[in-house]
Formats: structure tokens, sequence, C-alpha cells
């Protein structure tokens, strides 16, 4: 179940840092509608990096799409891997 507080409640804000735990992040509100989202860094640096790969593979994906797709062989060649 999300942990959804509202803002005012960092006022006490080592009892709202306490509830933060990785998978577990703490949503703040403000006027009843969520406005800011409290993760543990380790789960901020995961998003991040997870962010980043979609993001070239949706790159990827475009190019394929635009210039057309390499076939294993030439991955291969491409990268010097020898078939093994």
């Amino acid at each position: 179940m999300p942990n959804i507080k509202p803002i005012s409640d960092l006022r006490n804000y080592n009892e709202v840092l306490r509830d933060i735990a990785i998978g577990e992040p703490v949503f703040l509100t403000k006027n009843g509608r969520g406005k800011f989202a409290i993760v543990d860094i380790n789960e901020y640096e995961k998003l991040k990096a997870s962010l980043k790969l979609m993001s070239q593979l949706a790159q990827g994906e475009q190019a394929g799409k635009e210039k057309g797709w390499m076939t294993i062989k030439e991955v291969e060649a491409e990268l010097g891997i020898e078939n093994v």
C-alpha cells in the first residue's frame, strides 16, 4: 500500500524519512493532490539507469526502422566477436 502523507508532515521530516525504504517511497500531497515522491537514493539510481536504458533502446529501435536492422553476423563483425 502506498505511503501517502501531506506535505505539512515535513515539519517532522525525521519521521517521514524513517518511512522511506527501497521499493517503498513516500508520496507527498499538497492540497490533496500528489506533488512529490521521496525515494531511497539507491532506488533513484536504479530508476535513472532504467530510464537511460529505455531511452537508448528506443533510439536503437528508431535507427533500426530508419536505417534497417543488422543481422547477428553483422553485429558480431561490428563488435569484433568471432563465432564460437
